[in-house]
């Protein structure tokens, strides 16, 4: 259901992975042993990282040696998705917030003229036991998945957040620290901001169009604090 306009509020649209929870590790250990199971060759965990923040099938597309049929793809897919399954069922499962990201969202959550949003490469099915087990999910007031939208840089995560919340593109910022949200960002109209701690080198978010890259989330949430001060972009 959308809802009506709301001038004079802001829409804050995070991404999950590399930019508010710690995930890099079972990333790429579910990847090498995706692509273990189905003999592919693995091209690395920096590689991986470059991968991050697309949708789970474009990221293993993207790893797979050129000329691997779409059957293989698939295969090595589903055994990311069984894996990374296992791993957060584990004992030893361990996938924290950065530090000082719950505080900052905890402060953001408190004011009356701001929305928060997710918008995930994950699919929903991963993100969900995630935030009830950081106790953050009621923080935001949509999430957008790679069930709901093609995968990033495509902007549907983000015009279909907007369009939840009736929010305008000129009141929305995405957060993120892959170069794949930036190119959404930028796709949606809206304004990218980068984080330094992530995937991807803060020289390549600003050269796809971040307007600033946060060094640490006190950075972060001094940026956001001008952007509602200016009431425009930062």
């Amino acid at each position: 259901m959308t809802m009506e306009s709301h001038d004079g509020l802001k829409l804050l649209v995070f991404d999950f992975d590399g930019t508010l929870v710690d995930s890099l590790h079972n990333i790429t250990r579910a990847m090498r042993a995706a692509f273990a199971a189905t003999g592919l060759p693995y091209p690395g965990d920096d590689a991986t990282r470059r991968q991050i923040g697309l949708s789970l099938r474009e990221a293993v597309a993207g790893l797979a040696p050129e000329g691997v049929s779409d059957a293989l793809i698939d295969a090595a897919t589903e055994a990311y998705k069984e894996t990374a399954f296992a791993i957060r069922n584990s004992p030893d499962f361990h996938e924290p917030l950065f530090p000082g990201a719950r505080q900052m969202l905890d402060a953001l959550h408190g004011r009356d003229d701001v929305f928060l949003s997710i918008a995930t490469g994950k699919a929903r099915r991963g993100l969900e036991p995630l935030l009830e087990r950081l106790d953050i999910g009621h923080l935001f007031a949509v999430t957008q998945t790679a069930d709901d939208a093609p995968s990033k840089p495509h902007p549907g995560m983000l015009l279909n957040a907007m369009e939840r919340l009736g929010m305008e593109a000129a009141n929305t910022i995405l957060i993120g620290d892959t170069v794949h949200d930036m190119r959404m960002a930028k796709n949606a109209a809206v304004t990218p901001i980068g984080v330094a701690w992530g995937h991807h080198e803060p020289d390549h978010l600003l050269a796809e169009g971040a307007r600033d890259v946060a060094g640490d989330f006190n950075h972060l949430h001094d940026m956001i604090e001008s952007f509602f001060q200016r009431g425009r972009r930062p």
